[in-house]
């Protein structure tokens, strides 16, 4: 007697449902390589140093140097020079007293929400934080709860609710969909009142904000005791990684108590050595940050819309079938843009994702504008 296929019968089921709902989604290739001929408006190389020469060759020395591999835990064997040399280089750009390095930014907001809660504590998000900051709550096993975005009133009301007890704050400096920059120094003076810590993801500010530093800096945040700073290491500094950025003690707090720092391999060398050359590259090139901004500008004007914080500008589409297939369109004409839509925004409004990269020519952002348009209107016209 055979037993029914109930995993079989749930995929199907799931499978059917996001189908019905146009959220499914493909891990195609879409990139051959350097030299493909496509121009990239869709990808997170905010500066475009994955590609630039000194970082491949830090990279290529540290697998020359180290091998492919930290091979072990950061506590076994794992710690190497270049770690060390990173976190230091980290910690200046962002002018934190210290930082602490992951293997994906992923793997430091979930180390950092979790390791600085624990009994009697409690969490509040923001209402659009990244997904790795809503998993690390759930994760956290503490209390958590999410207040309206971007709004230092609300922060302050829920914080008042919560007398008593220790808070974690977590926000982002500035939203990868929205595009829009927190009111960091209200909401940080929020949390100073009432005895919060602040957690501030600045995925999208390094590398773009103060002149490359990071929102939290560019602020006068940066070193303030009660602020503490993750990063990811894979967008404007185009290798793989995370890390935190904090006082001392906390660092060391991480270093004893973090699950996805203590149980996980270190950050391979040559991501490591990469991240460390971009970060110097940013250092000595604070013009880069700027080409960013002059680009982002130049695509907003282009549609009419307000400029983001970011380097990502968004365009708003009439539906999740029209923003994929106006994707699929400018593929086929050799640019990539990438796509937002519902689950993935919090407003539900469906997106394309076009990002202003600091080493596209003005000729390029014009070029590709121009046909993002066409394909926009062409679409907007099948709606109409």
């Amino acid at each position: 007697m055979s037993s029914r296929d109930v995993w079989g019968e749930w995929l199907t089921e799931r499978g059917e449902l996001r189908r019905q709902r146009g959220t499914e989604r493909f891990d195609a290739i879409l990139r051959q390589g350097r030299d493909d001929g496509l121009l990239d408006l869709a990808s997170n190389d905010y500066l475009g140093l994955a590609q630039d020469e000194r970082v491949v060759a830090a990279a290529r020395e540290a697998l020359g140097h180290y091998g492919t591999s930290a091979s072990a835990s950061r506590l076994v064997t794992g710690t190497l020079p270049v770690h060390r040399e990173l976190e230091s280089a980290l910690a200046r750009l962002t002018g934190q007293p210290t930082g602490l390095v992951f293997s994906t930014g992923y793997a430091a907001n979930l180390g950092v929400l979790t390791a600085l809660t624990g009994r009697g504590a409690q969490i509040l998000l923001d209402a659009h934080a990244h997904a790795s900051l809503h998993d690390a709550a759930r994760m956290s096993r503490v209390p958590y709860a999410t207040f309206a975005h971007n709004d230092p009133v609300a922060l302050d009301a829920a914080l008042a609710e919560r007398a008593g007890s220790r808070v974690v704050v977590a926000v982002e400096s500035i939203y990868s969909v929205l595009g829009d920059a927190a009111p960091l120094l209200e909401l940080a003076s929020v949390c100073d009142r009432h005895g919060a810590l602040l957690v501030v993801d600045e995925a999208h500010g390094v590398g773009v904000a103060g002149a490359g530093r990071g929102l939290v800096r560019e602020l006068g945040l940066a070193g303030d005791p009660r602020v503490v700073v993750t990063a990811t290491l894979s967008k404007a500094l185009g290798s793989q990684g995370g890390a935190v950025l904090a006082p001392a003690a906390i660092r060391d707090h991480l270093v004893n108590t973090a699950r996805s720092f203590i149980f996980d391999t270190g950050l391979a060398p040559a991501s490591a050595a990469a991240a460390l050359a971009a970060v110097r590259i940013v250092e000595a090139e604070p013009g880069l940050a700027g080409r960013v901004r002059a680009n982002a500008a130049a695509i907003s004007a282009a549609f009419g819309t307000e400029q983001a914080a970011g380097a990502v500008q968004s365009v708003p589409m009439p539906d999740a079938d029209t923003a994929v297939a106006a994707c699929l369109d400018l593929r086929a004409q050799g640019v990539l843009v990438g796509c937002f839509r519902p689950p993935s925004v919090p407003d539900g409004v469906s997106r394309l994702r076009v990002t202003a990269r600091a080493d596209l020519s003005p000729a390029e952002v014009q070029e590709a504008t121009r046909q993002i348009r066409a394909v926009v209107h062409r679409a907007q016209d099948v709606i109409a």
